[in-house]
């Protein structure tokens, strides 16, 4: 999903339209899981996840859609409203339950964030882009990922990608690591490094990006 071209309401309000139109085709069909895509920076896990999502015929939600849209408390209301009584009060339980279980104190972002998580868990059939999502959703809801490449591979590719010499492609990801790895340690009490928070490891080093989405699909069984 991308920002430039539509205003925030207006993807936020495509995307209710559309989960709207999915439960009255497939009233009874189990949503399938939430795809969860932690990444290094310049590994590729982007492209990676915008490939998956295609291949699937999945939502993709990018980390900048996600932020934008727990800071606006009129968009996190609109897409409250998709639930039910009932998914509200189980998504609300799970809340709990995880603050309570990993000690987690939520400011208002965070409770934001973790519903807003929460509700496309509840609807399925997507590809969610950083955030902790991983840390959110319950285990019957995703499949977490993790997105890595050595170094070296990374600079080349920042380079590329941005037509930056080497040097600060290289402070480039840096920063971007340690902002990630900032905002994880923040929010969810958790390392973004530790492998035992993801179910699958992809080391971009070794993978093209189709094979890297083979062994996503083949995981899923599609």
């Amino acid at each position: 999903m991308k920002t430039k071209s539509r205003s925030l309401q207006q993807i936020v309000e495509g995307q209710v339209q559309r989960w709207q139109l999915l439960k009255k085709e497939q009233p009874k069909k189990p949503a399938a899981p939430v795809i969860t895509l932690s990444r290094e920076p310049g590994s590729g896990g982007r492209i990676i996840a915008e490939t998956l999502a295609k291949a699937l015929c999945f939502d993709i939600f990018h980390q900048e859609l996600i932020h934008q849209i727990s800071e606006s408390a009129h968009v996190h209301h609109r897409l409250l409203d998709t639930l039910d009584e009932k998914g509200m009060n189980v998504l609300e339980e799970w809340i709990s339950s995880l603050v309570n279980k990993h000690h987690l104190w939520p400011d208002e972002y965070l409770r934001h964030l973790m519903k807003m998580v929460g509700i496309i868990g509840r609807h399925g059939s997507a590809v969610l882009v950083g955030r902790g999502s991983n840390f959110i959703l319950p285990p019957d809801q995703r499949l977490r990922l993790r997105v890595i490449a050595s170094r070296k591979v990374r600079i080349e590719n920042v380079s590329r990608q941005y037509k930056v010499d080497r040097e600060e492609a290289k402070r480039r990801i840096i920063r971007t690591e340690s902002e990630r790895r900032a905002f994880i340690r923040k929010y969810f009490n958790a390392d973004i490094d530790d492998p035992r928070n993801y179910d699958i490891v992809i080391n971009m080093d070794i993978l093209t990006v189709d094979a890297a989405v083979r062994v996503i699909r083949g995981a899923l069984g599609k």
